[in-house]
């Protein structure tokens, strides 16, 4: 994923910051417990596409 792009990219939702996670290829929002897929290096970033993280997946993202 591009440095550039996710240096500007923020959740459609609240607008905060996005976590990369690499491995899971996910874009995550720690402030709306969202996390939105990529998909050949596309990150999708519809509401509806996102899927809601547990609190146990927000924790160990801390």
């Amino acid at each position: 994923m591009d440095k550039k792009l996710l240096d500007i990219l923020a959740c459609p939702e609240c607008k905060s910051e996005l976590k990369y996670l690499k491995q899971e290829q996910e874009l995550i929002c720690m402030a709306c417990r969202l996390s939105y897929p990529i998909r050949d290096e596309i990150p999708i970033m519809l509401i509806d596409e996102a899927r809601r993280l547990s609190s146990d997946e927000t924790d160990a993202l801390k």
